[in-house]
């Protein structure tokens, strides 16, 4: 893959799990300059044991062993010579050196600090979405707060760090999201006590005290007007009323236990002066207060249903409550389906939603995925006429033509089969394949155009009349399909395509489409998109799928 395929890491998990075989060529890496450290050890313990030996030995006999000219040249020469060769002997920074420079050879392929940044937003946001206990998140299990069985156990668990927990509470803390980083930064310092401190980790028990404290006072509610110090920077903050609520007295007792690391640290004493100042006022802050509040999202309107129907793992109206939903073998009136026909499941009327199961292979998803693996760069959205990244849309996408791999023109040949919808360009965009990120997501949106600005018009073939998303591997926990307004959500089904109508027969968009990929828990979400334009479209619409609408 080509080095740019790995900027923005935390978007897609292939990039994720090719960053395993870049961590094994820094072992490599590693190893050599371990054996090359050890050999350079070795031999300063054969100098160290030759001269403790003389120390041991020949100079603590009752006679003057400088008497004897030998051993006093060798003394010399040691001194003058041989430490000196030990002190300044430049093989560690050779040895270092080297592996520097393997390690500077490989940067391009390495995450950067944006994807580190992703990462945490990406544990948030499971956090946020599946109502998960944060502790229990820590420990590798993803337990909802109601609930403390298992949303989902892992075969093989992970632990996260103090130091772990430090970074992703620092990613909130400077987005100034106090929310989030006093429940990340709590188990930061819970994890820092009592544990010895090792040289990779960035964040100290000190640091974690520091910015806990800050964030704890950050969360105040009360009217009064003050300023104090945070690890950073000074700042004047002012609450009244309406604000945030927090917790003094622990931001205080926090302060208090950091100076026993750090006595003289003067702007945490200012810290302290300025924390009991504000309790002696009688201001409410007992230590029961505390009631922290998430921060609003741009969907805050949709946000609770969203969140509530990716976590039914999927919750799609039942068959025996509707007679008009069923499953049936379907042909569509093609001669080409007579001997095979396509297994169709009716989600839902309103929006007219169908699940066609089995509708590509193992193979045929296997090599739509090979195929797009080179062309994926970070998923876009539409921004006025433009298109840009956005923190609501986590993944990469590539777009595949049907010159690509016979297996896309077989694909479209099918999807014409089972809709009677023309999906060769122009009258349908080139197959778009998906491959979600850390915690990927695509929050609620229309796939159809809701602006005369957007840059769906740019192809003059008129609005997205229809999408056919298909499942090209499985998830093991997250990433359903919710429909927000009409109220269910589709879980992944491994090889099977989900259709929708996106707009009535007027050409107005249907808004009950408004729709959300819920981020992925765990697994590899791998989706392809096929999206049908308006144009000459209008006659098949009558005659198929949906003939009720």
């Amino acid at each position: 893959m080509p080095d740019e395929s790995f900027g923005e890491m935390f978007t897609s998990m292939l990039s994720v799990n090719q960053a395993v075989s870049a961590e094994r060529k820094l072992i490599d890496h590693l190893i050599i300059y371990i054996e090359h450290e050890a050999q350079r050890l070795e031999d300063i313990k054969r100098f160290f044991s030759r001269v403790t030996s003389l120390h041991d030995g020949i100079y603590n006999e009752p006679s003057d062993p400088i008497a004897n000219p030998i051993a006093a040249f060798k003394l010399v020469k040691r001194l003058k010579s041989e430490w000196l060769n030990v002190v300044h002997s430049t093989e560690a920074e050779e040895n270092i050196k080297v592996l520097r420079e393997d390690y500077r050879r490989m940067e391009s392929s390495l995450p950067k600090l944006e994807d580190l940044r992703g990462a945490a937003h990406g544990l948030m946001r499971l956090q946020d979405v599946y109502n998960l206990h944060v502790e229990s998140l820590v420990r590798g299990h993803f337990q909802q707060i109601s609930d403390p069985v298992d949303f989902y156990k892992l075969s093989v668990s992970d632990m996260l760090s103090g130091d772990d927990c430090f970074l992703v509470g620092k990613v909130a803390y400077d987005l100034e999201d106090y929310y989030h980083s006093v429940l990340w930064f709590e188990e930061a310092v819970r994890l820092f006590r009592g544990t010895e401190w090792s040289p990779e980790n960035e964040g100290t028990l000190e640091d974690a005290l520091d910015h806990l404290a800050f964030s704890h006072f950050k969360e105040i509610k009360n009217q009064l007007k003050t300023w104090i110090t945070s690890p950073h920077r000074r700042c004047f903050f002012q609450a009244d009323l309406n604000s945030k609520t927090g917790n003094i007295s622990h931001a205080l007792s926090l302060s208090r236990e950091l100076l026993l690391h750090d006595p003289m640290n003067r702007r945490v004493h200012f810290n302290v002066e300025k924390y009991e100042k504000l309790l002696n006022e009688n201001l409410p802050a007992t230590s029961s207060g505390l009631t922290l509040k998430r921060p609003d999202g741009i969907y805050l309107r949709t946000r609770n249903a969203y969140e509530q129907l990716c976590q039914t793992k999927g919750s799609q109206p039942k068959h025996f409550e509707n007679p008009s939903l069923f499953c049936d073998y379907f042909t569509n009136g093609s001669p080409a389906l007579f001997l095979q026909p396509i297994r169709r499941e009716i989600i839902s009327l309103q929006p007219y939603v169908v699940l066609f199961h089995g509708f590509v292979t193992q193979a045929e998803a296997k090599n739509i995925r090979k195929y797009a693996m080179p062309g994926l760069r970070r998923s876009v959205v539409a921004s006025g006429m433009n298109q840009a990244t956005a923190e609501y849309r986590i993944s990469k996408s590539a777009w595949l033509k049907e010159s690509a791999h016979e297996v896309v023109g077989k694909l479209d040949q099918r999807i014409t089969l089972v809709t009677g919808l023309n999906v060769q360009p122009p009258y349908a965009e080139y197959l778009q394949v998906v491959n979600y990120g850390i915690g990927g997501h695509y929050e609620p949106h229309f796939d159809h155009a809701t602006s005369d600005s957007s840059p769906l018009y740019r192809l003059k073939t008129g609005n997205r009349v229809a999408t056919i998303m298909i499942y090209l591997s499985p998830v093991q926990a997250g990433g359903s399909t919710a429909f927000i307004y009409a109220n269910f959500s589709v879980p992944v089904v491994q090889n099977a395509a989900l259709f929708w109508w996106n707009l009535h027969k007027n050409g107005q968009g249907n808004v009950d489409t408004l729709h959300a990929g819920c981020p992925v828990i765990v697994g590899n979400k791998w989706v392809a998109n096929k999206w049908v334009h308006e144009y000459e479209q209008e006659f098949r619409r009558r005659c198929s799928l949906n003939p009720e609408e």
